[in-house]
């Protein structure tokens, strides 16, 4: 009855790392995509001769021995891969009102820099990013305990994580820090997981700072070269990847006991599973994929109380500015307005965003700046971005293929809007566009797929996170999920949940799944430095750059 052990629906992260992991253990796997490539967030398109990744502005934790350069390697993906190293001096730059302060890689370089500029806050300091570390390193502990022994050690092993768990960001913050802009500064990242210090869970923000503390690494050919390694891996193992096939609804059996058996597409093909695993998000996976009708109280309540995350607007230019020239580098700027966060995040959130003359808050980032491969020589890429409400488009729910004439005014009046935001940055980079692409709440649904657009799967508050959040193995049988709504956003967040999945699909452990493999070699090289690039990659950059010419 059976084609596969496994059907996946969606081709994100989660999706691809489940694969790689069961698909080695010897079962059969089959991944389906409504897109026409492979990586739902961690894709890449390109407009004209210019490669853009929507999801993908930089990975963390890449040095010797760290957790995502392990995954990789674990994975068996890490000798497709080579990434850059951004700016170690200051991967983050944040403009703040009229302040410029940037973020060094590693806690002690940060704890000197913010030190010398703000003597008074030296303890303070050195105390907050210190309960950060721990409570960080304590959650990683989590996915390492295994058996009754490791369980028993829990209270003594995790002694900061109870200490900080129930409190925001906010909170832990203003324990320890008395200056408005240090304050500012030590939370940029909010940006990363979408709510503002006061809403944000503490522990789930140390995370994200320690994510990055020993700075940001990105991919040479973006995200798409995460996708191809993975799915090489993938199709050597015997899986298989089929675009264009979106699946209508989860086949569920049984009158007491629910069990899912397969998958409808939306063309009418069955094809029959011994499990299902789904990478979209929980929304859509129970209300759209199963139906009501299929699911408990419990769990219809919590879906009914579920929160997603705010979408965002993101702004895609090429540029034949020298960015170089005009100030930026490889690492990413955060231009916020100099007030609370949560007033700036109220106003940049708010439904109607066409009313102000410009946005208050962007995130830029330069790929051209990140990947030098990428550089030909005379245009740059920039991928802008801005959080907003879900419910800024909702005038345009509906809206699908060929969109209207309003919806295309209404996109041209927000890249305006954004363009003039980005002045403060790039002074005359009005003058210096040569293409222009934004990408909407619309664009997420159509693409990826995501609840009203949103884009960091379930809004990642106290209720939502850790043992609240959905669970890995659903309440019916053989229905099973992944992806960044289960265990974290963000690429290593949501690869990490696919193996978590895996191993328990597998009856195994994540260390099982990721044993390190002498064989893997993730090749990494500073982005701001050329000198000790090898031949091949000096190769094609002249490449590149002399296709441009021609």
């Amino acid at each position: 009855m059976y084609e596969f052990d496994n059907v996946i629906i969606g081709s994100g992260m989660g999706a691809l790392s489940a694969a790689i992991c069961l698909l080695r253990e010897g079962q059969t796997v089959l991944i389906l995509e409504q897109h026409n490539v492979l990586g739902g967030w961690c894709h890449s398109f390109r407009i004209g001769s210019q490669r853009f990744s929507p999801g993908v502005h930089y990975i963390g934790q890449l040095g010797e021995g760290q957790s995502t350069r392990m995954l990789y390697e674990g994975l068996g993906i890490a000798n497709e891969l080579t990434f850059f190293e951004m700016n170690p001096a200051a991967y983050e730059h944040c403009w703040i009102g009229e302040k410029r302060v940037d973020i060094p890689a590693h806690f002690d370089a940060l704890c000197k820099t913010l030190s010398a500029q703000f003597a008074a806050e030296k303890k303070g300091i050195k105390k907050y990013l210190t309960a950060v570390k721990n409570v960080s390193s304590q959650l990683d502990l989590i996915s390492e305990m295994n058996g009754f022994r490791d369980h028993l050690t829990i209270p003594w092993r995790t002694r900061h994580l109870g200490k900080y768990g129930l409190f925001s960001v906010k909170r832990v913050i203003d324990w320890h820090i008395k200056d408005p802009l240090l304050k500012k500064i030590l939370n940029i990242q909010w940006g990363n997981h979408g709510l503002p210090p006061a809403q944000a869970s503490f522990p789930y923000h140390a995370a994200v700072m320690a994510h990055y503390a020993k700075g940001g690494f990105y991919p040479m050919g973006g995200g798409a070269a995460i996708v191809k390694a993975m799915a090489n891996v993938i199709k050597k193992h015997g899986g298989q990847c089929r675009t264009g096939q979106k699946v209508k609804r989860i086949l569920i059996r049984g009158e007491k006991v629910k069990r899912a058996v397969g998958v409808e597409l939306e063309n009418g093909a069955l094809i029959y599973a011994k499990r299902v695993i789904s990478n979209a998000d929980p929304g859509t996976t129970y209300k759209s994929l199963i139906g009501e009708q299929n699911l408990s109280k419990q769990l219809l309540n919590q879906l009914k109380n579920t929160k997603y995350s705010c979408t965002s607007l993101i702004l895609f230019l090429t540029v034949d500015m020298d960015l170089r020239k005009a100030g930026l580098d490889s690492g990413n700027v955060w231009l916020v307005p100099d007030e609370a966060a949560e007033e700036s995040y109220g106003q940049h959130a708010d439904a109607d965003i066409a009313s102000e003359n410009a946005f208050p808050a962007l995130f830029i980032s330069s790929s051209t700046l990140k990947d030098p491969t990428s550089f030909d020589g005379i245009h740059h890429t920039l991928e802008v971005i801005t959080l907003i409400n879900t419910h800024a488009f909702s005038q345009f729910d509906g809206e699908t293929g060929i969109h209207s004439q309003a919806y295309l005014d209404f996109k041209e009046r927000l890249s305006m809007k954004m363009i003039k935001s980005l002045e403060k940055v790039l002074p005359g980079i009005s003058q210096s566009i040569v293409q222009k692409e934004m990408g909407t709440p619309l664009t997420n649904k159509h693409y990826i797929g995501s609840t009203d657009g949103c884009v960091y799967g379930t809004e990642k508050s106290f209720w939502q996170i850790g043992a609240f959040a959905f669970k890995a193995q659903s309440e019916i049988e053989n229905l099973y999920l992944c992806g960044a709504s289960i265990l974290a956003n963000g690429v290593a967040g949501a690869s990490y949940s696919g193996v978590q999945t895996a191993a328990r699909i597998l009856g195994t452990s994540q260390a099982a799944l990721l044993k390190p493999d002498p064989s893997q070699q993730l090749h990494v090289y500073a982005a701001e430095d050329a000198t000790h690039y090898p031949e091949w990659i000096k190769t094609k950059m002249n490449t590149r750059r002399k296709l441009k010419v021609v």
